[in-house]
C-alpha cells in the first residue's frame, strides 16, 4: 500500500513539474512578442531623432533678418554692396544714408545696401554707444549675411557689385576681398554651386587705389573745396592709416602721395594719420617746420570716409592727458604724442587751432569726393567679371 502511495505521489511531482515547464515555456513565448515589439518601437524613435532641427543662433537669426529684408526690397536683377568700415556716431549714420540715396539715383538699375566690415562697430551702433549724445541705434550687418541674401533661392542677382568705402588698398580692402572669394567659392558649403558659377561678380576699389590717376584726382577736388583755407594757414587732414605691421600692400603710401599732389597746389597742405608709423601728427609739425610754419592757423579735417570717433576724438575732441604744465608733452617710443587730440596739440604749440579751424566732414558727405568712389563703381560695372578660376581650381 505504501508503495502504491509512493508511486502515485510521484506520479503527480512528475506531472507538476512538466506542468510547470510548459507553462514557463508559454510565458517566454507570451513574453518574447512584446520584447520584439518594444525593440521595433525604438528603431523608431532612433529615427525621429535623426531629423534636422533648425538651427536658431545668432548667426541664422542675423541671416533671417538680412535675407527678409533683400526679400522685401528687392526691385531689380542687378545689386550693389556698399561696404564701409563703420561708425557708431549719427553723422557717420546720415552720411551712409546720403550715401546710399546718391548710388540709387546714379544706378537705377540696382538695388543698393550697405553692410559694416567692422564687428565692433556692428555691435556697438546695435547697442546705441552714442545714443546718449543723440545716435540712433543702428543694425548694421557684416558682408557675408548681405552676400548669402543675394544667393538666397528666393532672390539670386544676377549681378553682384561689391563697392569698397575704403580710403587706401589696406588691411581693410583685404577683408572685402576675401569676403567676395569665400562667397564666390562657397566657404560654408550651404550655397547652390549651380548659381555661383553662374552670377557675375565685380569689385569696385576704394578711393585712392591708383597712385596717379585718384590720388592727383581726389587732390584736385580737395584744393578746389578748400583753396581758400590754404591760403589763411595750414589745412591738416587726418587720416586712419595702417599699423605697420599691418601695412597690407604697403597702402600707407597713399598718403604720402596724396601730400605731395595736394602740395603742388599750396604748401600749406599736409597730411597725417592715426597709426601709420613715421606720419603721426609729430611729424606733420616736423614737415610744417621744415616748410618755415611756426604760427598761424591750423585747419583740421578728417581724410576718412565719415567723421567718426576719430574725426571728433583724436583729431577734434578734448583729451589733453599727454600735456603737462612746464613740462610739455612726453612722445612715445614711435615718437606720437598719445591721450592728446590734434586740436589741442596744435594749440600748445602756439597755433591758431581751435573748434572753429576743426572741418567735421566725412569724405563722403564731400560730393566731389563720394563721385570718386562712384567712378570706381562704373569702371567695375563696366569692365569684366572678376575671375575666380584660380582660387576654385587651385593647381
Amino acid at each position: 500500500m505504501k508503495q502504491i502511495k509512493y508511486l502515485v505521489m510521484t506520479f503527480a511531482a512528475v506531472c507538476l513539474t512538466v506542468g510547470l515547464t510548459s507553462c514557463e515555456k508559454e510565458v517566454e513565448k507570451i513574453v518574447e512578442k512584446p520584447v520584439e515589439k518594444i525593440v521595433e518601437k525604438e528603431k523608431i524613435v532612433e529615427k525621429e531623432v535623426e531629423v534636422p532641427v533648425p538651427q536658431d543662433n545668432n548667426w541664422s537669426r542675423y541671416q533671417s533678418i538680412v535675407t527678409n529684408d533683400v526679400l522685401s526690397q528687392k526691385k531689380h536683377d542687378k545689386v550693389i554692396l556698399l561696404v564701409a568700415f563703420g561708425s557708431t556716431w549719427q553723422q557717420a549714420f546720415n552720411a551712409f544714408d546720403e550715401t546710399k540715396a546718391a548710388y540709387k539715383e546714379k544706378f537705377p538699375d540696382y538695388d543698393v545696401f550697405l553692410s559694416y566690415s567692422s564687428a565692433i562697430c556692428i555691435n556697438r551702433a546695435a547697442a546705441g554707444e552714442n545714443a546718449a549724445d543723440g545716435a540712433e541705434i543702428r543694425n548694421y550687418y557684416a558682408p557675408p549675411f548681405w552676400l548669402n541674401a543675394f544667393a538666397d533661392k528666393d532672390v539670386q542677382y544676377g549681378e553682384i557689385v561689391v563697392q569698397s568705402l575704403q580710403v587706401i588698398p589696406g588691411e581693410e580692402y583685404t577683408r572685402v576681398i576675401n569676403y567676395i572669394k569665400d562667397f564666390a567659392n562657397n566657404a560654408n558649403g550651404d550655397l547652390d554651386d549651380t548659381y555661383l558659377a553662374n552670377v557675375t561678380l565685380k569689385l569696385g576699389v576704394p578711393l585712392l587705389q591708383d597712385a596717379e590717376a585718384d590720388v592727383n584726382l581726389v587732390a584736385k577736388e580737395l584744393n578746389a573745396l578748400y583753396s581758400n583755407k590754404a591760403a589763411e594757414g595750414v589745412v591738416a587732414f587726418m587720416g586712419h592709416g595702417n599699423p605697420d605691421s599691418y601695412d597690407t600692400y604697403k597702402a600707407n603710401i597713399r598718403y604720402t602721395e596724396l601730400e605731395t599732389a595736394l602740395q603742388t597746389y599750396s604748401k600749406n597742405y599736409f597730411v597725417g594719420t592715426v597709426d601709420m608709423m613715421g606720419n603721426f601728427k609729430t611729424h606733420v609739425y616736423q614737415r610744417m617746420q621744415k616748410a618755415g610754419i611756426s604760427s598761424g592757423k591750423v585747419y583740421l579735417h578728417p581724410l576718412m570716409s565719415i567723421d567718426g570717433d576719430h574725426g571728433h576724438n583724436d583729431m577734434g575732441g578734448d583729451d589733453d592727458d599727454n600735456w603737462k604744465d612746464g613740462v610739455g608733452f612726453t612722445p612715445n617710443e614711435e615718437g606720437e604724442v598719445e591721450d592728446t587730440s590734434w586740436k589741442n596739440y596744435f594749440q600748445h604749440l602756439g597755433f591758431e587751432c581751435n573748434d572753429e579751424t576743426v572741418m567735421h566732414y566725412g569724405l563722403l558727405e564731400l560730393p566731389t569726393i563720394r563721385q570718386v568712389w562712384m567712378n570706381h563703381t562704373q569702371d567695375a560695372i563696366d569692365g569684366e567679371p572678376l575671375d575666380y578660376y584660380h582660387s576654385k581650381n587651385p593647381e
